[in-house]
């Protein structure tokens, strides 16, 4: 028995020194060289400050800031999930049409149809990004806000629209962090 007991052992030693130290410090070690940005969270600095993450999505509650999506998990990346809750299930019924009325109460004069991503979370809860049309649908309570006009918001929304990822994964998004970031005149 200690016969087999031995290699098994030292088969565990060896693939956990590998697997659990070596190969985690290699690709550390590579991504921090090919991949800075990335590797370290694609931080967002201004003048030292910093003001978050271009991958995390952030919860802006202010008439004069594009919303993002909602999260179910707090904007919490520590807590990432969905809700879990299922197209028949009451509680989302009840939650989407609370979310449209809110939306509806915060631009009364609004017109456009509300956009799918304002009302429902992300699967993550993270998402950092909205669509072209949420980012539309906020264009006249941001500008009203603001007090500027609508065609200098829509030219920001247009700069940061990122298009398909490699040209044909996903669709074209705008990340809430930094359209809200150009807006307060901070890059």
């Amino acid at each position: 028995m200690i016969s087999q007991l031995r290699p098994a052992f030292l088969m565990l030693l060896i693939f956990t020194v590998i697997a659990g130290v070596i190969y985690p410090l290699v690709v550390t070690g590579i991504a921090q060289v090919a991949f800075p940005y990335q590797a370290n969270g694609s931080l967002i600095a201004i003048d030292g400050k910093t003001y978050g993450s271009e991958l995390i999505g952030q919860q802006f509650a202010a008439p004069k800031y594009f919303w993002g999506r909602l999260s179910a998990a707090g904007y919490n990346a520590a807590a990432s999930s969905g809700s879990n809750y299922g197209p028949m299930n009451p509680a989302l019924i009840e939650a989407v049409q609370a979310r449209i009325d809110a939306l509806r109460a915060a631009d009364p004069g609004n017109p456009l149809p509300v956009p799918v991503d304002l009302v429902t979370a992300s699967a993550s809860g993270l998402d950092p990004h909205i669509s072209i049309a949420a980012a539309l649908y906020q264009i006249h309570r941001v500008a009203s806000a603001r007090r500027l006009d609508e065609v200098v918001v829509e030219s920001l929304v247009e700069k940061y629209t990122e298009g398909r990822q490699f040209g044909i994964l996903g669709e074209p998004r705008v990340n809430v962090l930094l359209l809200n970031l150009a807006l307060d005149g901070l890059q």
